[in-house]
C-alpha cells in the first residue's frame, strides 16, 4: 500500500470544513483563495478534522484581513504546553489588491465577505473566501424548492432504472 495514512488523492478529500449555510444565505459574487496563519496545535486539529465555519466572517482592518468566529477544537494531546483558544482571530494571507477589493466591496450596502471552506493545498491550509450579497426570503424559498426538485428527480430516476 503506497498511501500509509489511508488518505486518497481524490477530489473532496482535501476539504477540512465547509460553510454550507453561506451558500443558502447569500448570492456569491466573487471568490478568493487565502492562506491562514496558524499555530502548531491548530494544524494538528485541522488534520483531525476538528474545525467549524458556522457564523464566521471576514474583517478587514489596517490593511490586513482577519478570520473571526471560526472554531478549531484543540486536541488533548496536541496542546499540552500552551493555552489553546479555539475561537481566536486568525490572520488571512492575501495580496494587497485583493484586500483592497474585499474592503471596498464590503463597505457597499448589502455586501459582505464570508469564508466558504477550509481545505488542504499540498501541506498548507487554505481558506476560500467569497464576496457575497444577502438573499431575500423569496430567493431562499426558490433555492429550497429547486433543491427539493433535484432530490425528487433523483429518486424518480433511480426507481426508473430499477424497473
Amino acid at each position: 500500500m503506497a498511501n500509509k495514512k489511508g488518505k486518497g488523492k481524490g477530489p473532496g478529500n482535501n476539504v477540512i470544513a465547509q460553510n454550507k449555510k453561506a451558500r443558502f444565505e447569500y448570492h456569491i459574487d466573487e471568490t478568493f483563495e487565502a492562506g491562514l496563519v496558524l499555530a502548531g496545535w491548530e494544524v494538528k486539529s485541522l488534520r483531525a478534522g476538528k474545525a467549524q465555519l458556522t457564523d464566521t466572517y471576514i474583517l478587514v482592518k489596517d490593511g490586513e484581513a482577519w478570520l473571526l468566529g471560526s472554531h478549531i477544537m484543540p486536541l488533548n494531546t496536541a496542546s499540552t504546553h500552551e493555552v489553546a483558544d479555539p475561537t481566536r482571530t486568525r490572520k488571512l494571507l492575501l495580496h494587497r489588491k485583493e484586500i483592497a477589493k474585499i474592503f471596498s466591496r464590503s463597505q457597499e450596502k448589502g455586501h459582505t465577505c464570508v469564508p466558504l471552506k477550509l481545505y488542504w493545498k499540498g501541506n498548507r491550509v487554505k481558506c476560500e473566501l467569497a464576496l457575497v450579497t444577502g438573499k431575500k426570503l423569496h430567493d431562499k424559498r426558490a433555492t429550497e424548492k429547486d433543491r427539493d426538485w433535484q432530490r425528487q428527480k433523483g429518486r424518480i430516476m433511480r426507481e426508473q432504472n430499477r424497473a
